[in-house]
C-alpha cells in the first residue's frame, strides 16, 4: 500500500509539473474571463426565467383572488334569497380559492427572495466580470513583458555560453593583428626603399672616385702625385691580394 502510494504521488506530481508547464497565462485568463461571461448569460437566464415564474405566479395568485371574490359574492347573493344550503357551497368553494391565493402569495415571497438573491448575484458577477477584464489586460501586458525578458535573458545566456562573443574577440585580435602585419610590412618596405636609395647614392659616389682614379692613372696627373706615393709593383700586388681577401671576408 505504501508503494502503490509513492507511486501515486510521484504520478500527480508528474501531472502537475506538465499542466503548470503548458499552461499560457494569456490563454488561461482569456480562458477564464470567456467562462465568467458564460455564467453570467446562465445567470441571466435564471433571473429571467425566475422572474417570469415570480409574474406566472402572481397572475395565479390574483385570479384565484378574484374566482374567490366571485363565490364570495355568490354566497351573499344565495344568503338573500333565502337558500342557504346554496350559500354554504358556494363559501366552501370560495375557501378553495381563497386557500390556493394564500398559498400562492407565501411561494410569491420566497420567489421574490430568490430573484432578489439572484440580481445581487448577477450585479456581483457583472462587476468581477469587468474587473477581471480591466485585471486581464495588465495581466496580459504583463505576462508578455515577463516572456520577452525571458527570451533575452536566454539568448544572452546562450550567446554568452556558446562561445559566439569569444569567437567575435578572437576575430577581432586577427584582425588587429592582420593590421599591425600590414603596418610592420610597410614599414619595412620603406626602410628597403630607403637603403636601396642611399645604396646608389653611395655607389655613385664610389664609381666617381673609381672615375677620378683611372684619370689620375691614366691621363692625369702623375703617379708621384696620388696619396701615399708610388708603389712597387711586387708591393702593389701584394698589397691587392690582401684588399682582395679582406673584400670577400664578411
Amino acid at each position: 500500500m505504501g508503494l502503490f502510494d509513492r507511486i501515486m504521488r510521484v504520478i500527480r506530481a508528474n501531472l502537475n509539473s506538465l499542466v503548470s508547464g503548458a499552461e499560457d497565462p494569456e490563454k488561461i485568463l482569456e480562458q477564464a474571463v470567456m467562462d465568467m461571461q458564460e455564467e453570467l448569460i446562465q445567470l441571466r437566464q435564471a433571473v429571467a426565467q425566475a422572474i417570469a415564474t415570480q409574474k406566472r405566479t402572481e397572475r395565479q395568485c390574483s385570479q384565484a383572488q378574484t374566482t374567490a371574490d366571485e363565490w364570495y359574492r355568490r354566497a351573499q347573493l344565495a344568503l338573500q334569497k333565502g337558500d342557504e344550503g346554496l350559500a354554504r357551497e358556494a363559501l366552501t368553494r370560495r375557501k378553495s380559492y381563497q386557500d390556493t391565493a394564500e398559498a400562492m402569495r407565501s411561494q410569491i415571497e420566497q420567489q421574490s427572495t430568490i430573484v432578489t438573491q439572484l440580481r445581487q448575484n448577477m450585479m456581483k458577477l457583472e462587476s468581477k466580470i469587468s474587473e477581471a477584464k480591466t485585471k486581464k489586460d495588465l495581466y496580459i501586458a504583463r505576462a508578455r513583458s515577463a516572456k520577452a525578458s525571458q527570451q533575452i535573458n536566454d539568448m544572452m545566456g546562450r550567446v554568452g555560453t556558446g562561445g559566439a562573443i569569444a569567437a567575435f574577440e578572437r576575430m577581432e585580435e586577427k584582425v588587429l593583428q592582420l593590421e599591425a602585419q600590414s603596418e610592420a610590412v610597410a614599414e619595412l618596405g620603406t626602410d628597403d626603399l630607403e637603403k636601396r636609395i642611399a645604396a646608389l647614392g653611395e655607389a655613385d659616389e664610389v664609381e666617381a672616385e673609381l672615375a677620378a682614379m683611372r684619370n689620375q692613372m691614366t691621363g692625369g696627373p702623375s703617379a708621384a702625385q696620388l696619396p701615399g706615393g708610388p708603389t712597387p709593383a711586387s708591393d702593389a700586388d701584394q698589397e691587392l691580394e690582401t684588399l682582395r681577401q679582406q673584400i670577400r671576408e664578411p
